[in-house]
């Protein structure tokens, strides 16, 4: 692609329509299928450090933290995830299962990723980011594909695919993807027990029903083992949690269908609706849990006469838990069946065609925790020219209650009280949580200054409210399980508030007609405040020092040949204070060689510049470093 061509490629994450990049009022970046091809990544997670403003840490050889603009953890639970609009947020936890998203990187056609709120759209939970990975049409992957490779880090792994087409009307594409990845080294060079084993298979398939309907099928079934560090308390009168190593397993599968009935290139209607189904045995967390979710979606699109783009929506999820807990920690009640009802509306006014745009939306949701809530967004871009533009946008956005907020039980440790009594100290859920609170307001510039450049620039100011806090609870007796014993509890309370403001900076510079650059710069500062009645005095150092206030990257691609090509993505971390994790810079590089039009061989080698670095600490878990890696690849298309 040219640079122009980058600058205008359609996106649909920001309004539910198609739009061009370059007249987006969001933050926006698309990692393209063309970057997917060029990056050494074998996964979703590793893909997302080349967008500036997206914290990628990982945790261990299987989990990641992943956030946008900052409050970065396990379960960023402010960062909402889709897969081709189907919602990935897990209500139990916040957040997403990254594990669940090991598609054949083959298959994406786009990540589109917005840093910012997309509430006003997406709905509760897209509070700071999010994030669409769209999946290739089957009419796209006709034909067989073979992909196989190894290396010290990434054992073995391999994708099977066919597409082809079923009369004239159909095209399908079904495909097998297995991996076995080792372990991670721990801060004393010990094996870390966190191996990954996962096998997937799933299928697509496109349909043309008449001149103006479509209908889209697709599926996925996966099982994983993945190695874990889990902690237990053994006994209500154990001092404290101990920790081993253990083997957790997750399974699960999803189907979604999408029918569109087009009117005409100006009016479309689209239904969708989906089903998904997982367990995980999860010892990390030491609860089992299955889980049942149901999604249906209705969206209606109109261009009223040349000045107006119209859309609006109704949606509806039931989601049925059935957990397991123990001693250590579990869910009360352990069974909950949650709905949600939502519905959006968004009008796209040209105040001056082709230069003047006002964007107004606002999604209305009722949840079982909190009832309903509103998130409004007025947007507005401004394009003088064709070669750059300025935009502006104030938008609202919440996080509602998840399980783990309103009804989780933890055990921690006891300590004798008076008279030999046990004093158990506990985290208990607060069934009266309320949602946390943004309100956003961001500003930003783009610009193509020649055909071999153009830059990208996003600031915000974020004012945040209600947010979590873990607070002392009145102590009670507990007679079960025995023996008798006090319970010290502290639960959550919404008594944080506070801002953030950052910046971020991406250009695409083409250097020759073989050579490009990718620099990449991002910056954030929080700060937050308790309420006068909270005795919270952890929450705001943790919030504040949890992520890096520095994030840079520079990413090359040189042709070397017509066959040959050469790619290196150098990553500046900065540090993290408040779990003492220091800054880093890792180097990944990949050399591709096309052997004709159908094989491509491929040499990747990833964290080159130190063997073995600290991204992320867990609270509560034993760290483990990323190591330096090798593999090589072969991949066949006939």
């Amino acid at each position: 692609m040219n640079i122009e061509d980058l600058m205008n490629i359609k996106v649909t994450s920001v309004s539910k329509t198609e739009q061009k990049l370059s007249r987006t009022a969001a933050a926006i970046s698309v990692i393209t299928e063309e970057d997917i091809r060029r990056s050494s990544a074998t996964n979703i997670p590793d893909l997302l450090r080349m967008v500036p403003g997206v914290d990628v840490a990982q945790i261990d050889a299987n989990t990641w933290a992943i956030s946008a603009r900052g409050l970065n953890d396990e379960f960023s639970n402010e960062l909402l995830v889709l897969l081709d609009g189907r919602n990935m947020y897990t209500p139990t936890f916040g957040g997403v299962l990254w594990g669940q998203l090991d598609l054949p990187l083959e298959n994406i056609e786009r990540i589109e990723v917005i840093r910012g709120p997309g509430g006003s759209i997406w709905g509760a939970n897209a509070v700071n980011g999010v994030i669409n990975i769209i999946t290739k049409e089957a009419s796209e992957t006709r034909g067989g594909l073979l992909v196989s490779g190894g290396g010290n880090l990434n054992q073995g792994f391999g994708t099977a695919q066919f597409g082809g087409g079923l009369g004239n009307d159909t095209n399908f594409r079904v495909y097998a993807k297995y991996f076995n990845q080792d372990h991670s080294p721990d801060v004393s060079g010990q094996n870390a027990g966190d191996g990954w084993h996962s096998l997937r298979g799933g299928f697509r398939t496109d349909s043309t029903l008449s001149e103006k309907d479509s209908l889209m099928l697709q599926g996925d079934l996966f099982t994983e083992k993945e190695g874990e560090t889990a902690v237990f308390l053994p006994a209500i009168t154990s001092p404290g949690l101990v920790t081993i190593h253990a083997e957790a397993g997750e399974s699960g599968g999803f189907l979604q269908s999408v029918w569109k009935h087009t009117y005409s290139k100006r009016s479309d209607t689209t239904l969708s609706a989906s089903y998904s189904v997982y367990k995980s045995d999860d010892v990390l967390n030491s609860f089992v849990e299955g889980r049942k979710t149901f999604n249906l979606d209705f969206q209606d699109h109109a261009a009223w006469g040349e000045r107006q783009d119209f859309v609006w929506g109704l949606g509806y999820q039931y989601s049925a838990s059935r957990s397991q807990g123990n001693i250590t920690v579990g869910l009360n009640p352990a069974n909950l069946n949650t709905q949600v009802f939502s519905s959006f509306i968004q009008d796209e006014i040209a105040l001056i065609p082709e230069r003047f745009y006002l964007t107004v939306g606002a999604k209305l949701e009722h949840n079982y925790y909190t009832g309903f809530s509103a998130m409004p967004s007025v947007r507005v871009t401004v394009s003088p020219s064709a070669r750059y533009s300025v935009w502006a946008a104030i938008s609202r956005a919440e996080r509602t209650p998840v399980s783990t907020d309103t009804a989780i039980r933890k055990n921690f440790g006891s300590t004798p009280g008076p008279g030999g009594t046990p004093v158990l100290s506990s985290l208990i859920g607060n069934p009266q949580f309320k949602n946390e609170d943004l309100i956003a307001y961001e500003l930003g510039y783009r610009a193509t200054v020649s055909k071999r450049l153009s830059i990208d620039l996003a600031a915000y100011y974020n004012d945040y409210d209600h947010q979590q806090t873990i607070e002392s609870s009145p102590e009670f007796l507990e007679t079960t399980p025995a023996p008798v014993h006090l319970v010290m509890p502290v639960t959550y309370q919404n008594l944080m508030h506070g801002e953030a403001h950052g910046f971020e900076i991406t250009a695409k510079w083409k250097v020759t007609e073989r050579w490009t650059l990718s620099p990449g710069y991002d910056f954030e500062r929080f700060h937050m405040h308790v309420g006068p009645t909270s005795q919270d005095i952890g929450t705001v150092i943790d919030t504040e020092g949890s992520d890096p206030h520095v994030h840079a990257s520079l990413r090359s691609h040189v042709d070397l040949s017509t066959t040959l090509a050469w790619d290196a993505s150098a990553y500046f971390v900065d540090r993290v204070t408040f779990q003492a994790v220091p800054s880093y810079t890792r180097l990944d590089t990949q050399l591709s060689w096309k052997c004709g039009e159908r094989l491509t061989l491929s040499l990747a080698g990833r964290n080159l510049l130190r063997d073995r670095h600290l991204e992320f600490v867990e609270t509560g878990n034993d760290p483990t470093l990323v190591k330096r890696s090798a593999y090589a690849k072969v991949m066949w298309s006939f």
